[in-house]
């Protein structure tokens, strides 16, 4: 294509390029340019440095990270956390979409949608807020409990750092299940609605209706959301952990990303919570790569990348 040809083609698709240009350029500004400050993690920073005065310490930093008990502490935390969210979080979306895809009525369907992915809109800090209260001694749950003959008396359930892992998980699920159910939604309604009224004359039943067609061809939506899922193990919720977490339930409560913040932000040791995120970065890429590829063999080779 000589250059008046590409000139030509540039001004017929000059609508969808004010589109795309903004978003390329946010992506340079925010996501390319500041892998530059990477460098820090090799270097001795400190506020009164540049990125090219401060002196070179090679591995020191990532040395003294993995002899930190604090960050093996965060880490423990985080994958138990995020392991649990896996676990709970992942399918109940799936079931979640299923089971309003096959709600009858119209209206009522969209009230249960909107009323499952409102929470996704709220801040941590108005939800944690919530959560909060509801656990607290005065709260409606410890009572809920109490009258139940459950417990003796009210407890603030956020105070015990056994009960930490479990509150984390569950107030997620119920912040994001229903907005994760958006995807699946969409790819319930482009199934051909011939291929149920095919199963029904075969005489399957909804539930053989929904492991036979339904569950299959929303496989690559699952593969897809099940890799990048895999990939965010690591970057446990921060906003959550810095709302809901106290000074009795950090020992279990502190995650990867509050340790980062704590030390590069309060502590200001800015090269020691840069290498600590580019060693967290490399183990979330490997592991992105590693279920696409477990993916790709599971799913007839096909896969994200």
């Amino acid at each position: 294509m000589g250059r008046k040809g590409f000139i030509s083609r540039l001004r017929s698709q000059m609508p969808l390029q004010m589109m795309v240009w903004p978003g390329i350029v946010f992506m340079i500004i925010f996501c390319y340019l500041p892998i530059y400050g990477l460098s820090v993690a090799f270097k001795h920073y400190t506020v009164v440095d540049t990125f090219q005065s401060a002196p070179w310490v090679g591995f020191e930093n990532f040395k003294i990270a993995f002899a930190d008990k604090f960050f093996w502490d965060s880490v423990g935390n985080t994958l138990a956390i995020s392991f649990l969210k896996l676990l709970i979080g992942f399918p109940l979306p799936i079931l979640l979409a299923v089971l309003i895809s096959e709600l009858p009525s119209g209206r009522f369907k969209k009230t249960v949608q909107t009323i499952s992915y409102l929470p996704h809109f709220l801040s941590w800090v108005v939800l944690g807020g919530m959560v909060i209260n509801w656990l607290s001694t005065t709260g409606i749950f410890p009572a809920m409990l109490k009258s139940l003959g459950v417990v003796g008396k009210p407890v603030n359930y956020l105070v015990q750092p056994d009960k930490y892992w479990l509150i984390a998980v569950l107030s997620d699920v119920w912040k994001e299940a229903g907005w994760n159910t958006i995807l699946y939604l969409a790819v319930i309604t482009s199934i051909n609605p011939t291929y149920y009224e095919a199963a029904r004359i075969d005489g399957a039943g909804k539930l053989r209706q929904i492991w036979s067609i339904t569950l299959p061809l929303m496989r690559r939506i699952i593969a897809l959301t099940f890799t990048l899922t895999i990939g965010g193990l690591l970057g446990s919720n921060l906003d959550q952990t810095l709302v809901l977490m106290n000074a009795i339930n950090r020992p279990k409560a502190e995650v990867i990303n509050s340790y980062v913040f704590n030390i590069g932000l309060a502590q200001g040791d800015f090269s020691y919570a840069t290498a600590v995120g580019l060693a967290i970065s490399i183990v979330s890429l490997i592991l992105v790569l590693s279920t696409n590829a477990l993916t790709r063999r599971l799913n007839d080779k096909e896969s994200i990348f």
